[in-house]
């Protein structure tokens, strides 16, 4: 039996006060509020805890919690919702390049969306950590398209499609994508695979980010919170203690956790006390 997302609850999450109707208008309004209501993070990988795609537990874990996750969960949730809203939307898969040369291939592990709306095709990813959509842009070549944050293109290079985004300086990959969909036996055995194999970024790294409406952005890297826009970096703070991570991650991030939580033993690269 298929799980239905209670959707007054995601809206409630997601601080949307309008009807859902499968328009252009929503998949934008809830592209943007999602992102910049649902931290990404891994948090649950760094302290070895499962992590399900199945719909009702990334609805609790999301929703009800009010967690966050990264791209499998994020888009995993964001995925029902908008077919649930009455969107063709379909799940696709991509390979993350932030940060990474053309030479270098990496894992075929990153989830986005497409979603058919009469004539066009757009991109929706709430998931890619500090260079996640909060616009929904279409799936044409060779256009700088506005975004309510950073602008962003689509290029196509010996064959392959490229996510760019520019920052001020140059455009650069976000990930590179076939056109391929990522069915849920994909998206499982990447899933297992990104958060539990120790060769992972996410089992070495400690990741969060969060957009804000004003298009600023809040982000955290093994001990460093960096407050930016764009490329420009407005404020950094050096985590110091596990209490201040926790403080952290509750006055930035909107996400709690008990007195005493510890991610990780000492030694590794976001734990300093």
């Amino acid at each position: 039996m298929t799980h239905r997302i209670d959707l007054a609850r995601y809206a409630e999450r997601i601080g949307h006060t309008g009807e859902f109707k499968p328009d252009f208008a929503t998949l934008a309004t809830v592209q943007n509020a999602h992102t910049c209501s649902i931290p990404f993070e891994n948090l649950d990988v760094i302290r070895n805890l499962p992590i399900s795609i199945e719909p009702e537990l990334l609805e609790e874990k999301m929703v009800f919690q009010k967690r966050g996750g990264y791209c499998f969960e994020q888009n995993g949730l964001l995925l029902e919702v908008l077919k649930q809203i009455g969107f063709e939307a379909e799940p696709m898969e991509a390979r993350v390049r932030i940060g990474n040369p053309r030479d270098y291939l990496p894992p075929r592990t990153h989830l986005f969306l497409q979603v058919h709306l009469e004539e066009d095709t757009w991109i929706v990813d709430a998931g890619v950590g500090g260079m996640s959509l909060t616009s929904p842009i279409r799936f044409v070549l060779n256009t700088e398209q506005h975004t309510l944050h950073e602008p962003r293109r689509i290029i196509r290079d010996s064959g392959v499609y490229f996510h760019q985004i520019y920052l001020g300086k140059e455009w650069e990959d976000v990930y590179e994508f076939s056109g391929q969909g990522m069915p849920k036996i994909d998206r499982e055995v990447s899933n297992w695979w990104v958060s539990t194999c120790t060769m992972a970024k996410f089992k070495q790294n400690m990741f969060l980010a969060l957009g804000r409406p004003n298009g600023e952005r809040y982000g955290f890297l093994n001990g460093i919170f960096t407050h930016r826009k764009g490329a420009d970096v407005l404020r950094e703070v050096t985590v110091a203690s596990d209490e201040q991570l926790l403080d952290l991650f509750a006055t930035e991030f909107d996400l709690t956790f008990p007195a005493g939580t510890t991610f990780g033993s000492i030694g590794c690269p976001w734990r300093q006390a």
